[in-house]
């Protein structure tokens, strides 16, 4: 067993999203950067969510950082300080949270952002900080004009993805989910199903009118995940967290049952 159990989405490995998460973007971008024409390339971008004691919680966009050099002992000399002040110690986040994303930039525009491929995190799907912030990018992708690819593939929280749950039928109010807008039809939305006991969607990545789609195997992108993340110790005896429906759960224990896991 190379990729996992299931034909499709494994739905333990969202008890695992950070790692799984991060690995997703950088092999998305992979297989992004060899379909793209020579004047494309694909970029694995970052934003970062701060925990102030003033603002709460905020997304920036680092634009310094603070460096460790060889320094002499006894560290920093002020003149005319002779008696640090005490401060008041809070407790925060441990360090700032960071969400990765994939976009391809245009080389000879100075590297205007094309397409921006969003792999949903948690913090994208629970209220508050992350949410609003994920919530004001989309917006402003769509003014931008810039092609968005989003990827759900987490069961909990909100669907935020421009394809609105209420606006889908039935055959695709599915677990999992991608959504695609396309600048220059800014009144459709392409969404691609993605069934618990299917494949996950071969999707169609939209470049510049001028080019041709790009295509993402979501599937292999998984598979990759399990296999190099080393899930080969899941313990599937267990629920999946969250648990899945009903009758997903019943096809679910058939499945690893016929697989020797349960």
């Amino acid at each position: 067993m190379e990729s996992g159990p299931f034909p499709g989405m494994d739905p333990y490995l969202e008890a695992h999203w950070r790692d799984v998460h991060s690995r997703l973007i950088i092999y998305a971008c992979d297989q992004l950067q060899s379909q793209l024409p020579s004047d494309l390339r694909a970029r694995v971008e970052e934003r970062v969510l701060v925990d102030s004691p003033l603002e709460g919680q905020r997304v920036v966009y680092p634009d310094v950082r603070v460096v460790e050099t060889a320094r002499p002992r006894g560290g920093a000399q002020v003149a005319g300080a002779s008696v640090t002040s005490e401060p008041l110690v809070l407790d925060v986040a441990d360090e700032p949270m960071t969400e990765t994303l994939v976009e391809v930039v245009e080389v000879g525009s100075g590297h205007r952002i094309v397409t921006s491929l969003e792999i949903l995190s948690a913090a994208n799907k629970e209220a508050g900080a992350g949410q609003e912030a994920y919530l004001r990018k989309q917006r402003e992708m769509v003014q931008g004009q810039v092609n968005l690819v989003e990827i759900d593939l987490l069961r909990a929280g909100r669907r935020v993805v421009m394809a609105a749950a209420h606006r889908l039928p039935a055959t695709h109010q599915t677990p999992y989910l991608v959504s695609v807008w396309r600048a220059d039809r800014r009144t459709k939305i392409e969404v691609y199903r993605a069934p618990l006991r299917e494949r996950l969607p071969l999707s169609r990545v939209p470049l510049p009118p001028t080019d041709k789609d790009a295509s993402l195997d979501l599937q292999a992108l998984v598979g990759l995940c399990w296999r190099n993340g080393g899930y080969d110790d899941i313990d599937y005896r267990r629920e999946p967290d969250p648990e899945l429906a009903p009758e997903d759960r019943v096809w679910a224990d058939g499945l690893l049952k016929g697989r020797g896991l349960r």
